[in-house]
């Protein structure tokens, strides 16, 4: 089993804490996966009311990051997300389960088009491009409630399409996070060979 890439920790009766620090993945066909074991983890953070999102990692599989942030933002709690180091990719799309979303100035933020890793016939591929398709178009509107008219729509499908990495200032212009706050060190996140798979 890899090791998790996230934790879970109740701080006291009315607030726990989330960290999701590393590579977002599945753990594969033959067991439980990532996203199914994070769900259970939130439920049993029992009836808290405030959930701290901490967040530094490069991205991963986009169908289980996507579960994620559906989980978070059906959750009753209000979802305080705080960018730590980088928020690349899916990673980024969680962050914006937040009710509000913050990031220090020495911090990262990027977004581009999703993409995944498949294996099948014709028809199992044809259908996770649709899957991918699908998933393109509600990580844009994520995107978009989120930037509240800060930024159009047009200029979020570009920024994916080109992988667009954002400073604090930009997530805060156009409308991605909610506040800056003072630079924080964190441990990296990205190795090289994850690194490699982006264009910029």
């Amino acid at each position: 089993m890899p090791t998790k890439f996230y934790s879970m920790k109740v701080l006291n009766e009315s607030t726990a804490e989330i960290d999701i620090y590393g590579a977002i993945e599945s753990e594969g066909w033959f067991s439980e996966s990532s996203a199914k074991r994070f769900n259970n983890e939130l439920k049993e953070l029992g009836d808290v009311n405030t959930i701290y999102l901490n967040i530094n990692s490069p991205g991963g599989d986009v169908f289980e990051g996507q579960a994620i942030y559906s989980m978070l933002k059906r959750h009753k709690a209000h979802i305080v997300s705080r960018i730590d180091g980088c928020a690349a990719s899916i990673a980024s799309v969680i962050a914006m389960a937040g009710d509000t979303v913050s990031m220090p100035n020495n911090a990262m933020l990027m977004i581009h088009d999703p993409w995944t890793f498949a294996i099948g016939n014709s028809r199992e591929m044809r259908k996770v491009a649709d899957d991918l398709d699908k998933i393109n178009e509600s990580i844009v509107n994520t995107y978009l409630n989120k930037t509240d008219g800060k930024t159009t729509e047009s200029n979020i499908r570009t920024m994916m399409q080109e992988e667009t990495w954002l400073s604090a200032d930009d997530a805060l212009k156009y409308g991605f996070i909610d506040e800056i706050t003072e630079e924080v060190k964190v441990a990296a996140s990205i190795d090289k060979s994850f690194a490699e798979r982006y264009k910029n």
